[in-house]
């Protein structure tokens, strides 16, 4: 070997051990800073729900608290308080938008009067759409720049997404069966969002009551009749002990969901990736709350036949058909009144009459599938 072979090999092993020491600096380095932010521990949330501890609507909210939990590998951790906890239910929308609470789980049309328009998400008979049409039009059809362009006329603080298709809601429990429209009138009842000028209109006396206040306003005769969701909340909250007359079907909340909230500089705070988890993980517990809402509605609503004895009625065509007059006249009024009602209005019809003739030509009905198999003359299935 040469001297200069000899001169260049050194002169490599020199450099290599040099990058080597660097490589290992870099690793010590990370090594002692891995520590410094892992002590500065994960980012807490505290939520509430607009629901009692034992509805399913807040095992809702904890199911999509729990995904970005797991999602974030701890780094954000949400708490789920029951409503009441920290504020009323009807004063969540204050409660995050002022940072008392970091966020928040409901509905839309719990916050019919700071803004009318907010109702639109839900409260009615959604143009013919369902629930998931409704939110399809709310990503894709201008309604989520709709919802920001709301809030900030309020000046709420918030950043929403509504997520979570409910089935179409019952027009309620009542004491005898509602076979006209004009059974309505004089009659107490709950509701919330623009169903509360819908059924006034059509007679009822109505008062806006959380959840968790219905049933005990009914049986110390408050209320003579009341809505308030689907067969699992309805039975735990306590319907059946007292009324044993549900009317299923109705326009007044024919395409619902729910509302995820979180104070928006809290939310603006979190790194984007936690940001992306947030809105992502809505839309994964929407879905997934859907499949358990067929699941548990569907067994609540046998056992209500079952072993609450509760006797399941359809609301008359012409009841429907009054609601739908009723609503479009409540429309027209608001819409002349607010010009965001009447925006959303707009923007909501022009996608429901494309949406709705898609599904109308496309989706077959399951009315005859269901009598073949399991209608009266259906043929025994072994």
């Amino acid at each position: 070997m040469t001297k200069r072979h000899k001169d260049k090999t050194s002169s490599d092993k020199t450099s290599s051990r040099r990058n080597f020491l660097k490589v290992a600096a870099a690793g010590a380095a990370a090594t002692v800073a891995t520590p410094a932010l892992a002590q500065t521990g994960p980012t807490n949330m505290r939520f509430q729900s607009t629901w009692p501890a034992k509805d399913i609507f807040h095992e809702y909210a904890q199911d999509y608290a729990k995904k970005v939990n797991d999602m974030t590998g701890g780094d954000l951790k949400i708490e789920v308080l029951p409503a009441g906890a920290v504020v009323p239910a009807f004063q969540l929308l204050e409660a995050v938008s002022k940072g008392t609470l970091d966020g928040g789980h409901g509905v839309l049309a719990y916050h019919y009067g700071k803004q009318n328009a907010l109702a639109l998400w839900g409260s009615g008979p959604g143009y013919a759409m369902d629930a998931n049409m409704l939110l399809a039009w709310h990503k894709y059809g201008g309604g989520k720049q709709l919802l920001e362009k709301l809030y900030n006329s309020i000046g709420a603080n918030v950043v929403s997404f509504p997520y979570g298709p409910m089935p179409t809601q019952p027009l309620g429990w009542f004491k005898k069966p509602v076979t006209k429209a004009d059974d309505l009138k004089g009659v107490k009842f709950r509701t919330v969002g623009i169903s509360i000028d819908v059924f006034t209109g059509m007679g009822a006396a109505v008062n806006a009551l959380p959840g968790g206040e219905i049933v005990s306003a009914m049986d110390r005769g408050l209320l003579d009749a009341a809505e308030f969701n689907n067969a699992s909340s309805d039975r735990v909250l306590g319907f059946p002990d007292v009324s044993k007359v549900c009317m299923l079907q109705s326009y007044h909340q024919n395409a619902e969901q729910f509302e995820i909230m979180f104070n928006k500089d809290k939310y603006n705070a979190l790194p984007a990736k936690i940001r992306a988890i947030l809105d992502n993980a809505a839309e994964a517990a929407g879905q997934d709350m859907a499949w358990k809402a067929i699941d548990r509605y569907s067994r609540d609503y046998e056992e209500m036949q079952s072993k609450d004895k509760v006797k399941f009625y359809k609301t008359p065509d012409s009841v429907l058909q009054k609601q739908l007059e009723i609503f479009d006249q409540v429309a027209e009024k608001k819409s002349a009144e607010n010009p965001l009602f009447k925006e959303i209005v707009e923007s909501q019809l022009a996608f429901a009459k494309r949406a709705t003739q898609w599904e109308q030509d496309t989706v077959v009905s399951r009315r005859l599938a269901y009598n073949h198999y399991f209608g009266p003359n259906a043929k025994k299935k072994t």
